[in-house]
């Protein structure tokens, strides 16, 4: 009795076909990284102004904490967050040039012993009866310092761009993991970007008709940039 055995045919995924797999996973992280941010999380508001000291933010974010934000910070894990401005001046010979980086970070916790929520804002900090208080100081940022009155020329055009995100990076060890496989962990306006030129500011109209929202309950932050205030 004769044995016959069939070749088995291992065909390879062609080049488009890797290609296509390739072109679907990109556009899954596309829509994931949308999802992370389905809920709202945005800047509202935004403005470099002239103050006497020099030039301040003024910004407002409009974002929630989700559940599984809510749930680490009620097993004892602090969360990280940042407010980052990047001024640049445009360059059409060269890359933009950077004119201002600052940081401003938080930290928020829960205290089980006093059921309350300690927020820091750079070197200083405060306690809230509830999570609704703390996030409400946090979603507001009133005079940030940024630069000095004569650190932008007159008359040219200057790029600001701002975002707030939750750090991730600053999470223990096994969080970490957690947030790079779950978008979940993930909190972040993404880039606001708008232009302004130095004489757009007006220090005496400023000063002079604050609104009463900004004189009420602001908090003096001071850290590495002076001049900060936080309206409650």
């Amino acid at each position: 009795m004769t044995a016959f055995t069939m070749p088995v045919c291992t065909k390879k995924p062609s080049v488009l076909e890797s290609l296509r797999h390739l072109l679907l996973f990109v556009v899954f992280l596309v829509f994931a990284s949308l999802s992370a941010r389905a809920d709202d999380t945005s800047i509202t508001h935004a403005r470099i102004i002239l103050s006497e000291e020099g030039y301040v933010l003024n910004a407002d974010f409009s974002f929630d904490l989700n559940q599984k934000l809510i749930d680490a910070l009620a097993h004892g894990v602090a969360l990280h967050f940042v407010a980052e401005l990047r001024i640049e001046r445009p360059r059409w010979y060269w890359f933009d040039k950077l004119i201002v980086h600052r940081r401003l970070e938080y930290r928020l916790a829960y205290h089980a012993m006093t059921r309350s929520y300690r927020l820091n804002i750079g070197s200083l900090h405060r306690n809230f009866d509830s999570l609704a208080d703390a996030l409400h100081t946090m979603r507001r940022i009133r005079n940030l310092y940024v630069a000095p009155s004569d650190r932008f020329d007159a008359n040219d055009k200057y790029e600001a761009t701002l975002r707030f995100f939750h750090d991730t990076t600053l999470l223990p060890k096994p969080f970490q993991l957690s947030a790079l496989a779950n978008s979940r962990w993930g909190l972040d306006t993404g880039w606001t970007k708008w232009l302004f030129t130095s004489e757009m500011a007006n220090p005496e109209k400023t000063i002079a008709t604050p609104s009463v929202e900004e004189e009420e309950g602001a908090t003096i932050v001071e850290e590495a940039t002076p001049g900060a205030t936080v309206t409650e």
